[in-house]
């Protein structure tokens, strides 16, 4: 199991930021929120599913998450913080309906148990922008996010920098809420990956 562990590690293209999930992106931020995510890979990603918890605070322009992930037995740990640029308050451009942000996040998956560990760092870089559409009792943001991941193997010394982007959506009833994202990323060597994730958010 442990080499089996090992392997899956060092080859699997690591589309994403917490392995096995889309780049989530809120590109209104702000608050406070907790949200569970369920994956689902393609093949070429590597199959499986993919679970995971967030964590994000809203302060000023800013918002700050922190989350974990877990595929294939494996576990990413990791956070990133985005800037608003457009929408909503406290923003240097005002906007009634457009939003945009700028996001950079890192994440470690690391494989113990090992003689020596192997690691993979991710990080991402992404601008998103969507619109706030509002309806009565709910309302609804829809977003695209494309970026630069760069992936840096320990181990074997090894890295790569892919484009890749997602493609999503959230949506609020007052204090709680669903979201949805599609995420492709170049392959190094040639083809991409995606994932499909789900999941719901608390905003107390």
């Amino acid at each position: 199991m442990l080499m089996l562990g090992l392997w899956v590690v060092l080859a699997t293209p690591t589309a994403a930021q917490w392995l096995g999930e889309p780049v989530w992106n809120s590109v209104s931020g702000g608050g406070l929120a907790v949200s569970a995510d369920y994956a689902k890979p393609d093949d070429s990603y590597g199959g499986g599913t993919a679970w995971g918890a967030r964590l994000s605070v809203g302060l000023g322009t800013a918002t700050f998450t922190i989350g974990a992930a877990s595929w294939q037995g494996l576990t990413s740990i990791g956070g990133n913080v985005a800037i608003r640029l457009i929408g909503g308050t406290l923003l240097p451009i005002p906007s009634r309906g457009i939003r945009a942000n700028l996001q950079v996040g890192a994440v470690q998956t690391e494989m113990a148990n090992v003689v020596v560990s192997p690691s993979v760092t991710a990080v991402t870089a992404a601008v998103g922008i969507g619109a706030r559409l509002p309806a009565p009792g709910f309302s609804v943001e829809p977003y695209v996010s494309p970026g630069i991941r760069y992936h840096s193997e320990v181990s074997t010394g090894g890295s790569s920098t892919e484009f890749g982007y997602a493609i999503g959506a959230n949506v609020g009833f007052r204090s709680w809420g669903v979201h949805l994202a599609y995420d492709n990323e170049k392959i190094k060597g040639g083809g991409s990956a995606g994932v499909l994730g789900v999941g719901a958010q608390v905003t107390p």
